[in-house]
């Protein structure tokens, strides 16, 4: 039967999101001008808040560029910030729209590299144990420098070939047969549907160590995730200040989340602690040495030239050559000009990672623009700049920790980071007060948003990639098994926050 006009507008709002969710979007929508014309700009601003956080929250059902977007386009129409405002706060964070643009971008011309590194830690390291705390920590290493959400992504890709590797074989196919379905369970030989399982688990604890190292990582650097470049320009710190006003804290946080990373594989709880079996490391370990054959003179050239330019890229970013997106573009260039891509769809490819979530951040902005121009968050800065000066940065670590947790870091640290420097620029806090409380903002977001996945870009990205239905990776199965690490960081960080600033 054919739909009506009606019910095709209908079908097509939100695409497959349920339809309690497109209710629900709807909903916001109507009620915003009512409660506006009702209560005021103050209340609905903060309902506005609320609705967003309510589409980063269920960014799986939909991503929340779609409905978050509707809510902000809809606010600059009643008048609660204005086109100017938004312009002026992407013009103020385009050294972090720069970033996601083109570093991300560039590192992904550096993935054969990663690739190559990470394949042969996996096959060359017999302890599980050993190999947990090495991605782990690996994870942690390259966020620093790289980005999390990047190297995420080269989890990802090495997840996804191995699994796809045996799942072949597992199937009853060769290893060199190119047209293989890896998410088609229904060949799958009886004889094979156990060590499957057990290589599931496998990835599983595997994947997660090394998305908690990203987080370990990324909390200590300018780079490391999106809302640290915005946190270093407001305070005025470059890339190696930044990491020594952090290190304080960040440092026993990594030492300890390494430590958890060990015990969690010693003790085989919460998930964690399953190992290779070894008939799969024998099949992975062939299909490596078929890759080793075929590789070329061309293909050793790509890989020298992306250490190379991988050092080039350390360097750039520890002595602040240029804006951290500037040096991603430079890094784009030299890969694609000495590896020869230089047709215009292989470029265009690696900017599909990040682009949309770079469009959300400046959804992002307009909300809050929102906040700025409506001073939603006056109340709440002055309250907690009432407290005993000892305690505000302790209030704001657990302040932000738990709206990251339950939202989004890079929202609620772009947020208070405003705030924060705002009632500096009015002479209400010192200098050193405020680069306290800068360092809880930037823990804060960033250590206790492992608890969920939508707290952490590089977790939601994780969640809704190819890999997670693939290795049986759910929200509650990373939520359980981001319990622990939850638990020891968020615990570290409040001490470090209180004790060691």
């Amino acid at each position: 039967m054919t739909p009506t006009l009606s019910q095709a507008f209908k079908k097509n709002f939100l695409g497959n999101s349920p339809g309690w969710y497109e209710a629900a979007i709807i909903a916001f929508l109507i009620l915003n001008p009512i409660m506006l014309y009702i209560f005021g700009p103050f209340v609905t601003g903060w309902a506005l808040i609320a609705e967003f956080i309510f589409t980063l929250a269920m960014a799986l059902k939909c991503y929340p560029l779609q409905p978050g977007g509707l809510l902000a386009i809809e606010a600059i129409i009643l008048g609660m910030a204005s086109p100017e405002a938004v312009y002026q706060e992407v013009a103020a964070n385009l050294q972090v729209i720069l970033l996601l643009m083109f570093m991300v971008a560039g590192i992904y011309f550096m993935r054969d590299m990663l690739l190559f590194v990470f394949t042969k830690l996996l096959l060359n390291v017999k302890s599980k144990t050993t190999l947990s705390f090495m991605f782990c920590f690996s994870g942690a290493f390259l966020s620093a420098f790289l980005d999390a959400l990047t190297v995420t992504a080269v989890l990802i890709t090495i997840a996804v070939g191995f699994y796809s590797v045996y799942h072949k074989v597992a199937s009853g196919r060769k290893i060199v047969d190119e047209d293989h379905d890896h998410s088609d369970d229904e060949r799958l030989q009886d004889n094979h549907r156990s060590n499957l399982e057990d290589f599931r688990a496998f990835l599983r604890s595997l994947i997660m160590h090394g998305a908690v190292g990203t987080a370990l990582g990324g909390v200590c650097t300018t780079v490391g995730e999106p809302q640290n470049l915005l946190i270093a320009e407001r305070a005025g710190w470059e890339f190696i200040e930044f990491f020594t006003r952090m290190a304080p804290v960040t440092m026993p946080v990594l030492f300890c989340g390494l430590i958890c990373c060990v015990l969690l594989e010693k003790f085989k709880v919460f998930g964690y602690g399953a190992k290779l079996p070894d008939e799969v490391r024998e099949v992975l370990q062939q299909s490596s040495d078929n890759d080793t054959a075929k590789r070329t003179q061309y293909d050793k050239a790509a890989l020298i030239v992306q250490v190379i330019v991988a050092v080039i890229l350390v360097l750039g970013l520890a002595f602040h050559w240029a804006a951290v997106g500037l040096i991603g573009l430079m890094v784009i260039i030299l890969l694609t000009s000495f590896n020869g891509i230089t047709e215009e769809h292989r470029i265009g490819s690696a900017f599909e990672e990040a682009l949309p979530f770079t469009a959300l951040l400046v959804v992002f902005f307009a909300i809050v623009a929102v906040i700025h121009e409506q001073h939603l968050f006056s109340p709440v800065i002055t309250w907690v700049l009432a407290q005993d000066p000892a305690i505000q940065p302790a209030v704001f670590f657990l302040a932000n920790g738990l709206l990251s947790a339950i939202s989004d870091n890079v929202f609620v640290a772009t947020v208070y980071i405003n705030e924060v420097r705002a009632v500096f620029d009015a002479g209400d806090i010192t200098r050193d007060h405020f680069d306290k409380l800068v360092v809880a903002i930037n823990t804060g977001t960033n250590l206790p948003s492992v608890a969920t996945p939508n707290g952490q870009a590089a977790f939601l990205f994780l969640l809704t990639s190819a890999l997670a239905p693939l290795i049986r990776l759910s929200y509650m199965r990373m939520v359980i098994m981001a319990l622990p690490y939850t638990i020891v960081l968020t615990t570290v960080g409040l001490l470090g926050v209180l004790y060691a600033l």
